[in-house]
């Protein structure tokens, strides 16, 4: 089983897009290479947009949960 252990938390609740996908941009900034970021957030297009941010940046989605309206993500940083 994976350690989903983070290293830091973004709790986006209440937020609508663009904002849940602007802040995960700086706090994974402010994030260590390699460092697990668990990011919480309520708005459903963020199961669309933090998959491609992962994408595009290159970053790994370790996990991805819906729990009763409230989605749950955790990112790893690239090395690069």
């Amino acid at each position: 089983m994976t350690d989903l252990t983070p290293d830091a938390v973004l709790d986006a609740s209440g937020l609508n897009c663009p904002e849940p996908v602007m802040m995960l941009h700086q706090h994974v900034r402010d994030l260590a290479a390699g460092g697990l970021l668990k990011v919480i957030a309520t708005d459903p297009s963020t199961r669309r947009d933090i998959p491609k941010f992962c994408v595009f940046l290159g970053h790994d989605l370790v996990e991805q949960q819906e729990q009763a309206g409230t989605y749950l993500y955790w990112i790893r940083k690239n090395a690069g």
